[in-house]
């Protein structure tokens, strides 16, 4: 399997194309990672309303249990700050799911920070380098075994003008074998694959 061209320059170009690739991913895997940690800084507040319900939930439930231990009249003096304690406990469970709600849509816009503008790049451009490494590798394959078949495919692929410039009738020439004709045209379909023979 080839994975870069043998021309120096088109191989530069594909190494090139590769780092700039890595590059992109990198960046918009730390602008995801960014947008993720400012998001989930909202659920800050929530946060902090759960902690200080819990307190103040914990407080009253304090008050409830000494003042219920009175004779008589404690359990109709601890029903007030039994029901501010349930009051308390809803709040800090109202802040707590705030805070999950936020996380999960920090992880969702993180997410889609990412990974939106890397499969835009990656859906056009991952395609096009599979394409070559099939194509050099199936040449290559052909290359050192049967030129006539290279040969058949720059006549069916290169064009006529870039063609006549090898001889004024390739298609005559590569009928009767010519093993000039045949290697030049096998070598210029490899150049065009990046490849050398």
């Amino acid at each position: 399997m080839r994975l870069y061209a043998a021309a120096p320059a088109r191989g530069a170009r594909q190494v090139l194309g590769d780092l700039l690739l890595v590059a992109w991913i990198a960046a918009w895997a730390w602008a995801g990672r960014e947008v993720h940690d400012v998001t989930l800084t909202l659920g800050r507040p929530g946060l902090a309303t759960a902690s200080a319900a819990d307190e103040m939930a914990g407080r009253f439930h304090d008050v409830e249990g000494r003042i219920g231990g009175l004779p008589a009249v404690g359990d109709d003096l601890a029903a007030p700050f039994k029901g501010a304690a349930d009051a308390a406990e809803s709040l800090a469970a109202a802040g707590r799911s705030q805070a999950e709600t936020v996380a999960d849509v920090a992880l969702l816009v993180g997410i889609a920070v990412f990974l939106i503008p890397v499969l835009l790049v990656a859906v056009l451009y991952v395609p096009f380098r599979v394409r070559f490494v099939r194509r050099a590798g199936a040449a290559r394959r052909f290359a050192g075994a049967d030129p006539e078949l290279l040969a058949l495919r720059a006549l069916a692929n290169q064009p006529l003008r870039t063609l006549t410039r090898i001889t004024d009738d390739p298609v005559g020439a590569w009928r009767a074998g010519d093993p000039e004709v045949v290697r030049t045209l096998a070598d210029l379909e490899l150049r065009t694959l990046g490849l050398k023979r």
